[in-house]
């Protein structure tokens, strides 16, 4: 039976929940109400080294020193979620595509509202960057972390891969 281990980590775009194993990692969520949280750190003395990775990874990409994960990434879902997934993946750093790109890519231009479906159900936020997927006229459209971090995650990509740098 997998052991599962949660820590948090204060980013620029608010609280994040890490949900990770020895050998992977299940999910980077975003944390808007005040729920009950006591890293498992706090309650064992130590994080898995999967956990420090994936927040070193991160505070990288905050930086603008890192454009992609070096993560095993293991998350639940049917084999159509997991083809979208491994899609989001294909999406290069500081570009978007729109959602029938997306269903292009899978092969089929009528799976628009399933690939979207899909997309909403990635439950690893930045790290499998769903933030990527735009609305046909390039419209900041659905995106469970809502609207202004997906707007943020751009905009810092964007600055990045045009040689832009910032301070947060």
């Amino acid at each position: 039976m997998l052991q599962y281990f949660t820590t948090y980590y204060q980013s620029p775009v608010g609280l994040l929940r890490f949900r990770v194993t020895e050998h992977f990692l299940s999910e980077v969520h975003f944390v808007d109400n005040d729920e009950n949280m006591v890293p498992d750190d706090a309650l064992r003395g130590s994080l898995p080294s999967m956990a420090v990775q994936a927040i070193e990874q991160l505070i990288q990409y905050f930086h603008g020193d890192r454009r992609s994960f070096e993560l095993p990434v293991n998350q639940e879902g049917t084999d159509f979620q997991q083809k979208v997934w491994n899609e989001l993946m294909n999406i290069p750093f500081g570009k978007t595509i729109s959602y029938l790109e997306m269903s292009r890519r899978l092969g089929d231009p009528k799976v628009i509202r399933a690939a979207a479906a899909a997309n909403g159900k990635n439950h690893v936020a930045i790290i499998v960057p769903c933030h990527r997927v735009v609305g046909s006229n390039n419209d900041l459209v659905g995106y469970g972390g809502g609207l202004w971090r997906k707007k943020w995650l751009l905009e810092h990509e964007k600055k990045i891969a045009h040689g832009v740098l910032t301070l947060f």
